[in-house]
């Protein structure tokens, strides 16, 4: 709990296209609601760049590197719970797509053979993280709560979630609110 008494609320993204934060913010209006209930730690809303303790941290994205490993068992640490936000984290998304191919093929048609490309190369920086052969869900890497499905999840969703949340019952959303668009 924050100072004020407010829950905290926290977000991250790992691998993915960060629709799901824009869905979040798609409820418009009824954040000024949500900035009566809650307080906001690292979100879009915010510039805080590291997590601290969160009654509800939302984590949109798969994991497809070792830095998102770090980023993913950190937030974990820091929120008491941790939902698991659209089809990217849920189930790897539109990302594990690559996962029936070998990444080093990906990468030679990129960055070798791409239109556009002459003589490509792969990027090797040490500040670019090393991708993982495979696309993970975030539940094989750290322990979750909830589920919020979708692709990304519909504006109406997050806001039925997070009220029945806040408000001690168990996240119920309706059938129309549970679709892939």
């Amino acid at each position: 709990m924050a100072e004020s008494g407010k829950p905290r609320l926290a977000t991250c993204s790992l691998a993915g296209c960060f629709g799901c934060h824009m869905s979040l913010l798609d409820i418009d209006e009824r954040l000024f609601d949500l900035v009566e209930q809650v307080v906001f730690d690292r979100t879009p809303l915010t510039d805080i760049k590291h997590c601290g303790s969160s009654e509800i941290g939302l984590v949109e994205g798969g994991v497809c590197n070792a830095e998102n490993v770090h980023v993913l068992k950190e937030f974990r640490k820091h929120c008491r719970i941790l939902v698991a936000v659209g089809a990217c984290a849920i189930t790897g998304g539109v990302p594990a797509i690559r996962n029936s191919f070998d990444l080093r093929e990906c990468f030679d048609e990129v960055y070798h053979y791409g239109v556009g490309l002459k003589n490509g190369m792969i990027p090797n920086d040490p500040e670019l993280p090393l991708p993982f052969d495979k696309v993970h869900p975030i539940y094989e890497v750290v322990k979750v709560d909830y589920f919020l499905p979708g692709c990304p999840p519909p504006a109406d969703a997050f806001w039925v979630f997070l009220t029945d949340i806040l408000a001690g019952r168990e996240p119920a959303l309706p059938y129309s609110l549970v679709h892939y668009d």
